[in-house]
């Protein structure tokens, strides 16, 4: 069993098809691959060693123990399944554009050495490429692939494999631990505290997702955002116990585990905008030098208290609440006039929970170049959002320390206190009425 996306023993197919197929015996692997470690951030990195370790104890429990080999999956996973003389290797099929290419490699050399690659189940309810039009073609617009998306449903969770006998490769290593920057604080990893994350959350917060999902100051989101991301957790499990919850907070959270699942279909058809624009036109839409403006937007020194707060909660904790993502996402596209791969990298950067298609298409979403089809008008004024979804300021004081004193309307614009900016914040980097402006007459010249 090739251990990639799927840190988890419950409800794993994979997994299980594994151990009922291979009484003999199976070997459970996970191959650092430099070609993902390497430009991954310090974040993911940290909560990836973690993640490994808490499978590794759990394997442990049940007799067995993970494997770990550094290099490239094609040698790797050959060289491991020889040593334990295996005919098949399992995995959950990789729609991701980096992993489709590699899985097909590793099977090609496996076949030439007699054995097999046989995958099972994906990191989603439903895998990239099987929603489709009735015509054949993929959805290019989300509120349709919700629906077809849900029509389709997804198969009951599994349980863990009740007993195995578990193989071992004579010379392992562990993935090593980065050290964490001074004040980066991130997540307890594995599926142990995914699971209790879970229940928690069905139990506390979830009946008022719906009315409470836009307010970063109640902090009563998820977080099972990074769970999702490495695989602690499956979908299909969440979305078995949603079911079973009626009401609109249920549903709304339904919604977004089908956001990320459209995203993975649209990279899946598109993997070329993975990087590059999906609506091509926008390429052509005029943006300025990154410079100053990149640096302060990313360290949180904006003078635009929203943004800023977001910026630092990123660099603190390695995640951002999504409505702020797409406040900041905003500002650095359209008030600084900053190509969106510069935001995308430096969230790539730092989130914890970085998945390709969510962080890739959320980006283009913002900048105008994604699946919303009618993004030009869109440009977030950071006051307004802030005074929507912080009334009261308390995301703004947890995170930008110089304005923990303030109170009222100028919290959210600190340029109108009577008193002045407080010392050692940030006049505001830009006018945000003229650069929206600027902006909607930038993308009136691409859109015709």
């Amino acid at each position: 069993m090739w251990f990639r996306r799927d840190l988890r023993l419950a409800d794993n197919p994979a997994l299980l098809d594994a151990c009922e197929s291979g009484p003999d015996g199976v070997l459970a692997l996970f191959v650092l691959d430099p070609a993902l470690w390497e430009p991954a951030g310090v974040s993911r990195r940290w909560y990836l060693s973690r993640s490994l370790a808490a499978l590794d104890a759990s394997l442990r429990r049940r007799g067995g123990a993970l494997a770990v080999v550094h290099g490239d999956p094609v040698r790797e996973v050959v060289r491991a399944a020889r040593a334990v003389d295996a005919s098949r290797v399992h995995v959950a099929a990789d729609y991701g554009p980096y992993g489709h290419g590699r899985d097909l490699a590793v099977e090609r050399a496996l076949a030439a050495d007699g054995m097999e690659l046989v995958r099972t189940g994906s990191p989603y309810a439903v895998a990239p490429g099987r929603v489709r039009t009735r015509s054949g073609a993929p959805y290019q617009v989300f509120t349709p692939f919700s629906r077809a998306w849900a029509e389709h449903g997804w198969r009951a969770p599994v349980d863990p494999p009740e007993a195995a006998r578990w193989l071992s490769l004579p010379h392992t290593a562990a993935a090593p631990e980065p050290r964490l920057p001074d004040g980066l604080q991130l997540p307890e990893a594995g599926e142990e505290s995914a699971l209790r994350r879970w229940r928690s959350y069905l139990d506390a917060d979830l009946v008022d997702y719906d009315a409470e999902r836009d307010r970063p100051d109640l902090d009563s989101t998820s977080h099972m955002s990074v769970h999702l991301k490495w695989g602690e957790i499956h979908p299909r499990t969440m979305l078995a116990d949603l079911a079973a919850r009626p009401g609109t907070g249920p549903s709304a959270y339904r919604r977004e585990l089908a956001f990320r699942e459209f995203y993975a279909d649209v990279l899946f058809h598109r993997p070329d905008s993975a990087r590059g624009y999906l609506r091509p036109q926008l390429a052509a839409l005029e943006y300025d030098e990154p410079g100053d403006r990149l640096r302060a937007w990313q360290e949180g020194r904006t003078g635009f208290p929203l943004v800023d707060a977001g910026m630092r909660q990123l660099r603190a904790r390695g995640w951002m609440h999504n409505r702020v993502r797409m406040v900041v996402a905003s500002f650095l596209v359209k008030d600084l006039h900053i190509e969106w791969q510069h935001g995308a990298r430096h969230f790539m950067r730092w989130l914890v929970d970085g998945d390709l298609a969510s962080n890739m298409h959320g980006w283009q979403w913002v900048a105008g170049s994604g699946t919303d089809p009618a993004p030009y008008v869109r440009v977030f004024n950071p006051v307004v959002q802030g005074r929507r979804y912080d009334p009261d300021g308390t995301y703004v004081r947890r995170w930008v320390s110089e304005l923990a004193g303030l109170e009222g309307r100028c919290l959210h614009e600190p340029w109108t206190c009577p008193e002045g900016v407080p010392d050692g914040y940030p006049d505001p980097v830009v006018d945000h009425r003229s650069e929206r402006a600027e902006a909607l007459a930038r993308y009136e010249r691409v859109s015709g």
